[in-house]
């Protein structure tokens, strides 16, 4: 039980810290801290957590699934890794609303979603709460879903509060932008990503496709990633 501990204490204190100190601690930090000296802390304390996390997952024990990962779970979980893959990697070029938020008022108050952007605003928080959702389903086991559970949540809950977040930053700039995107991944329709995303994406995918092939499989007989 101990590795259960530790990864549900480093899934608390991942997603905790994130939330508090990218809102409400923030702003007290940066004015004892100053900005690098925020930069440090919350480097310092996302690794942390994190490790504990992984460490955590190392130790804990591998349970019985819930469900059987069949050939159909297999299927979709590799079609949302992709997906995820190329949206992470568009996420990387061009974002409209970084860095500095006065400027990237004007740009978004008068330049329409380009690449991953016209599929959602927030590609690299659902690349990471797809990778979530694309493990649990073959691999629905408890270790996974706290771990797995821990990403979806601060990536989709954390992509809502930035939306308020911009806002505030942003105004009337930031609900125009919103008016041309999508919260959810096409819910606008379909949209194309453009080549770079969809080329860094697809060898992204097939990196993780084979870095995966030699971990082998579990006692539960599905792949384990650690």
């Amino acid at each position: 039980m101990q590795g259960y501990a530790m990864l549900l204490a480093g899934a608390i204190g991942f997603v905790g810290s994130h939330f508090a100190m990218s809102h409400p601690l923030r702003a007290p930090m940066v004015a004892r801290l100053g900005d690098k000296g925020f930069q440090l802390a919350y480097a310092a304390v996302s690794l942390l957590t994190l490790f504990l996390m992984v460490e955590g997952f190392k130790r804990a024990p591998v349970t019985e699934a819930f469900w059987p990962a069949g050939d159909a779970l297999w299927a979709i979980s590799t079609l949302l890794m992709l997906v995820a893959s190329i949206l992470f990697a568009g996420s990387l070029i061009g974002n409209p609303a970084l860095p500095v938020p006065e400027a990237a008022a004007k740009r978004i108050a008068v330049k329409d979603p380009a690449g991953v952007f016209r599929i959602t605003r927030h590609p690299m928080m659902w690349g990471f709460a797809l990778w979530g959702i694309s493990h649990i389903l073959v691999a629905p086991r408890i270790d996974t879903f706290i771990l797995c559970g821990a990403i979806i949540v601060l990536a989709l809950v954390g992509a809502r509060l930035q939306d308020a977040k911009k806002f505030i930053l942003m105004g009337d700039a930031w609900l125009h932008w919103q008016g041309k995107t999508s919260f959810v991944p096409f819910g606008r329709g379909l949209a194309f990503p453009g080549w770079i995303a969809l080329i860094g994406g697809v060898a992204l995918w097939l990196g993780a496709q084979w870095a995966h092939m030699p971990l082998g499989v579990g006692a539960a007989g599905v792949f384990r990633w650690w």
